[in-house]
């Protein structure tokens, strides 16, 4: 059991100051003044701290992604500390535009291996192309048949990479995703890249328009790639949908006009964006490719899930957004967007995922997992197998 003194609590909302009790990996009680003999219990104080859910970063390559370079240019896979030093307790984890040489398979048991070294994670099933790769014949059976498959993706639209598809095979990817999930009690959501493409979302619309499939089933990523995407992503989002902006960036794009995350969360909010439409994940482990007008590779990057948290932090400490308010991007916001049970929230019955902050700096100081502590006095206690 461990006891978590006098802490600042926002859940993602703020509550007060008041202690929180883990036992068995789960929050067992949230009140002030718990008491319980120390024999029994780890006290920690953190009267000086808040107290948040753990980060959800719902888009990480785990095994590596890239390539856009030849193979020299595959990045490497995720460590787990990478995750712990950026708050992140839970990992959807994916393939990107290659799916030959980065296997379902190989996606799966770095989930799993993530999993056993002490963090939650899941798996989106496919990768940029269509039709749609899976790991038992079909989304539908991936979705009911593997635990950790929560939904398709990212399937790639607007850009060069893609496969392209029609307007036909992307509504029967989402309408098996969509099944899928109905039948699995999962999100089963359609996580779609998007490209620097001039047909922007229009396929997405075009979806919503002709068919019964809800916007709820689809999370655009990379919303913020470019000043012209992102602004059809605000009308998408005030409309109903759900967008997704990517934390990781390098100057080049930036100065190309990729909107910083922070910036777009202010800017969505002050457009009348819903926040609760609203996420954050890192790209974590991705390659951030630059290339030039004729598809040409000029130089290459790395996502880093450390970048999701200091998203945020920015927004808070230069932007201005309520913390309640940012947190919820990359906590309550996937949670029930992924439907990720007992995620992104701190309250009684759900998973012990505790990421203690420093009030002025909102540096992270302390890590819990699974009701475990990961790092503790910004010292990081687990790391992975290998490292």
């Amino acid at each position: 059991m461990l006891l978590i003194k006098n802490a600042d609590i926002y859940a993602p909302a703020p509550v007060g100051r008041g202690d929180i009790l883990v036992a068995g990996g789960r929050i067992v009680r949230i009140e002030p003044g718990i008491r319980i003999p120390e024999s029994y219990c780890e006290s920690f104080d953190a009267a000086r701290l808040i107290a948040v859910p753990g980060f959800i970063d719902g888009h990480v390559h785990m095994t590596g992604g890239g390539g856009e370079g030849g193979y020299a240019t595959r990045t490497p896979e995720l460590v787990l500390s990478d995750a712990i030093r950026g708050g992140v307790t839970t990992i959807v984890g994916c393939l990107g535009t290659d799916g030959v040489t980065r296997s379902l398979r190989a996606l799966l048991a770095k989930a799993r291996g993530l999993d056993e070294e002490g963090i939650s994670t899941f798996i989106y099933t496919g990768y940029y192309a269509v039709p749609v790769r899976t790991l038992t014949g079909s989304i539908e059976q991936d979705l009911l048949l593997i635990d950790k498959v929560i939904g398709v993706g990212e399937i790639a639209l607007s850009d060069h990479r893609s496969t392209q598809p029609t307007f036909d095979e992307f509504a029967r990817i989402a309408a098996e995703a969509r099944r899928g999930g109905i039948l699995s009690g999962k999100a089963g959501v359609v996580n779609v890249h998007m490209g620097d493409g001039r047909r922007g979302l229009s396929l997405l619309r075009r979806i919503l328009d002709e068919t019964e499939i809800p916007a709820t089933q689809f999370l655009p990523t990379h919303i913020n790639r470019n000043p012209t995407l992102f602004q059809e992503g605000i009308s998408y989002a005030k409309a109903g949908g759900l967008v997704d902006l990517t934390t990781s960036t390098v100057s080049a794009f930036l100065d190309k006009g990729e909107v910083q995350c922070s910036q777009g969360l202010r800017a969505m909010l002050e457009a009348g964006v819903d926040a609760a439409h609203i996420t954050f994940t890192s790209d974590g482990q991705g390659s951030l490719p630059d290339f030039d007008e004729q598809g040409r590779l000029r130089r290459l990057g790395v996502g880093r899930v450390t970048s999701l948290f200091a998203g945020v932090r920015d927004a808070v400490l230069e932007k201005h957004v309520a913390l309640a308010t940012a947190l919820q991007v990359i906590t309550a916001n996937p949670a029930r967007i992924l439907k990720l049970r007992g995620k992104g929230h701190l309250a009684a019955g759900a998973d012990a995922d505790i990421v203690l902050l420093e009030p002025e700096t909102l540096e992270i100081q302390g890590v819990i997992a699974k009701g475990r502590w990961l790092m503790k006095d910004r010292e990081v206690l687990v790391k992975g197998t290998f490292e």
